[in-house]
């Protein structure tokens, strides 16, 4: 008795719909088999594209059939040869392969005898036409996004900051989606002050709750839509062109080709000294002991590792000074200041009111309108998903809308984690705020970040430098926070 594997695939929702789906591709091949005396001894269920044989199934199957210690000549059966490969090219590779296994691929639909040279000509064909569809159909898809393009349209994905609509007459249109739109209009704002770099505004935008990587953050900087235009790429026969859009811009055309010069001059000065603020914290406040300029702060290279230091810029001036010892000398100083107990009760009050309860309500609100949003986002998945089987959207729409809405649910849910993580902190936190018995100066300044770091040491301000041991002197505190500092020892 005849042996052969059963090989069905599919690789859209479309062909699932019309009647090529794998349990009817599965019974029509067994069917077959039973008629013909054939002995079934695998089944392999495909639901990917089939450009290519990097396929999880077809790869399961190729094991299994080396695994095969009889070595004895088999079949794989499908229903059509577009079941087996749509690229003529990977197609022939495979059936060399097969071969070398003493494998044949047959399709019961299409049949070929290879034993005849002429079918070869059959075989060609029939790989052919499926790879032509696949062609045929991307150049008709390329043609028409860009005709729509040359209409001011966006034919995509809508960009960040947008989403995609159909409007009463069926028309494609991409509108301003919330918050993203509002944090691309901060961005493009921050980038026109010249302060920051694109990574520092990336940063910052972060930090105010937009989610966006490097790379894209970077491309959308970049990208003319955010300012109406829709850019048409160049051809052989055409340049490339920045055609007017019809969707609503997010910012003016002055602010976008501001931003560019803005790059383009690499003016980021600001930018490179709130960059050394972080490394350097004390930075602005220190004045040099030989001189008495302000220090300025670097990086040196040493043999096996870098090295800060606060320094003098006054070319003949010798004043250099390690920044861990300047930086642990100030910590060692806070940590001698404390608050009168009636301040800390006060304070307590006050934070226990404001930063605990307020802000905890806050981040709950903030978490239930996430919710709201995924619930929302999966009520429309399914809207959709019903549209396409009552055939009211076609299949390129499903796919795009689907993809989009998947895409969108995980951005949903990775804010949702973080607002998670956000109510955990605020709660441990808060624990920790209200565990200790005095106010301590010294465990506020190291769970800042550096502007809160630098409003502290604002308000309990390096006088200045021994320049014999390289140490802080006394530090000068501000005179509003002398009635309530309970004492200061001496360093």
């Amino acid at each position: 008795m005849k042996s052969a594997y059963i090989y069905v695939r599919v690789s859209t929702d479309e062909q699932m719909r019309h009647g090529y789906s794998l349990i009817e591709q599965e019974d029509r091949l067994l069917q077959h088999c039973e008629i013909n005396n054939i002995q079934v001894v695998g089944i392999f269920r495909e639901d990917y594209s089939a450009k290519d044989f990097n396929r999880p199934e077809w790869k399961k199957l190729i094991k299994t059939i080396k695994k095969n210690e009889n070595k004895l000549s088999e079949n794989i059966l499908f229903l059509k040869w577009d079941r087996f490969s749509r690229n003529i090219q990977y197609a022939y590779q495979m059936l060399g392969i097969l071969r070398d296994l003493n494998i044949q691929a047959m399709a019961i639909d299409q049949p070929i005898d290879f034993d005849i040279p002429e079918s070869i000509v059959m075989l060609a064909v029939y790989l052919s036409i499926p790879e032509a569809e696949n062609s045929r159909r991307g150049k008709n898809t390329s043609d028409g996004m860009r005709r729509a393009r040359k209409l001011g349209r966006w034919p995509s994905k809508a960009p960040i900051g947008y989403i995609n609509m159909t409007t009463s007459d069926g028309k494609k249109i991409i509108v301003p989606k919330q918050p993203e739109a509002n944090h691309i209009k901060w961005s493009f704002k921050q980038m026109a002050t010249g302060g920051y770099s694109i990574n520092k505004v990336n940063k910052m935008a972060y930090l105010n709750g937009f989610i966006c990587k490097r790379n894209n953050f970077w491309r959308l900087i970049h990208n003319p839509v955010y300012c109406g235009f829709v850019t048409l790429s160049a051809t052989n026969n055409e340049d490339m062109q920045l055609i007017k859009g019809i969707h609503e811009p997010l910012i003016s055309e002055e602010l976008f080709k501001n931003v560019q010069a803005m790059i383009l001059s690499k003016r980021r000065e600001r930018g490179k000294k709130e960059s050394l603020k972080s490394v350097f914290p004390l930075r602005g406040f220190l004045t040099c002991p030989y001189c008495n300029r302000r220090l300025s702060g670097s990086i040196s290279q040493g043999r096996h590792a870098k090295y800060r230091y606060y320094h003098c810029c006054t070319a003949k001036c010798r004043g250099r000074f390690k920044a861990e010892v300047l930086e642990a000398t100030y910590e060692k100083q806070l940590k001698n200041i404390w608050i009168s107990p009636a301040a800390v009760k006060l304070f307590r009050l006050i934070l226990e009111d404001e930063n605990i309860l307020t802000v905890r309500k806050s981040l709950l609100q903030h978490r239930k309108s996430i919710l709201n949003e995924v619930e929302k986002e999966e009520l429309f998945l399914s809207k959709v998903r019903k549209l396409f089987i009552d055939d009211k959207i076609d299949h390129e729409d499903f796919t795009s809308l689907k993809k989009e809405q998947k895409e969108k649910l995980a951005s949903i849910n990775e804010r949702l984690d973080m607002t998670d993580e956000k109510i955990k902190n605020n709660e441990i936190n808060s624990e920790n705020e209200l565990a200790y018995n005095d106010y301590d100066i010294l465990f506020s300044y190291k769970n800042q970040d550096i502007e809160g770091k630098r409003y502290i040491i604002n308000l309990f301000r390096p006088s200045s430098i021994n320049a014999i041991t390289g140490n802080l002197n006394v530090l000068e505190i501000d005179p509003a926070l002398l009635p309530i500092i309970l004492h200061q020892k001496s360093t």
